[in-house]
């Protein structure tokens, strides 16, 4: 399971602006809300606006109008990827039983960054290593095996490997894939953050605004970390119906979570809060 984050813990300037950008969506970011977020987080102004500089030479992110931002085409990819989170539950189909097998025996395994990319594709696609070099999943993601080779495929793996359909394995071997995976893990992981979450929800009114949106940060991200790695196994391996109440929880703590960014973003034009805003440096 993905590591998870505390309400009080650190988070990168870059982590922290590319997940601004993302959650803006079609409109541009403020330079005034990117600084103010990065004061809750105890990052100062220049540093939130030497990061924007450096994501914008990467083409992470570009400047339009004069004081916001958007995603540059360079975080294509990255914006691809959450939009993958949120169709978890429709990338789904019903399982007849057979696998889908990646053989990468005959990509080098010399090239670190090559291997580390191809690893994290197999990864986020819930494939599990059966015998060296040898993945597999079971069949019941996106619309079919084709469907899945170029998924793999954007994700960073080698069009070398082969992808193909797997079935009829000896019941040693069946055993051996069953092994894969520990759904009992899954499910707890399931209950555990739909519980934490709700948990939270119930108490968020009575935080300050600042504190709310940190720690919504963190525990939405940790959430939504979880899904992104989310084998998506299917039933009898996992609870399926245990898996799509937690997916409805992340989902309805994202919304939670926009809102309440959104109420502090108001704060910041409100003249009640001059003191506030002098103290963030608000340009």
């Amino acid at each position: 399971m993905p590591r998870t984050h505390a309400p009080n813990a650190k988070v990168q300037p870059k982590h922290l602006l590319l997940e601004l950008l993302l959650a803006s969506g079609d409109d541009a970011l403020p330079v005034s809300h990117a600084v103010a977020a990065g004061a809750v987080f105890g990052i100062s102004e220049n540093h939130v606006r030497v990061t924007l500089a450096r994501l914008a030479a990467q083409g992470m992110a570009q400047a339009t109008e004069r004081g916001a931002w958007r995603l540059g085409p360079a975080a294509h990819r990255l914006a691809q990827d959450v939009a993958n989170w949120r169709r978890a539950g429709a990338r789904l189909r019903p399982w007849n039983g057979q696998y889908v097998g990646v053989y990468c025996g005959v990509l080098p395994r010399s090239e670190r960054a090559a291997n580390r990319q191809r690893e994290r594709a197999l990864h986020l696609l819930g494939f599990a290593e059966l015998q060296r070099d040898f993945y597999l999943r079971p069949d019941n993601i996106e619309p079919d095996i084709a469907a899945i080779r170029l998924r793999l495929h954007a994700l960073g793996l080698e069009e070398r490997a082969l992808v193909c359909a797997c079935s009829g394995f000896d019941g040693a071997t069946e055993a051996a894939i069953d092994a894969l995976w520990n759904g009992v893990a899954l499910n707890q992981g399931y209950r555990a953050t739909q519980e934490r979450l709700q948990r939270w929800l119930d108490g968020a009114a009575r935080l300050p605004i600042d504190q709310a949106a940190r720690e919504s940060f963190f525990l939405g991200g940790a959430a939504i970390r979880q899904l992104v790695y989310d084998p998506l196994l299917p039933e009898p391996m996992v609870d399926g119906a245990l898996r799509a109440a937690f997916i409805d929880s992340v989902h309805a703590f994202d919304a939670a979570g926009r809102a309440i960014w959104g109420r502090f973003y108001d704060t910041l034009s409100n003249p009640d809060t001059a003191a506030r805003k002098a103290r963030l440096r608000i340009a």
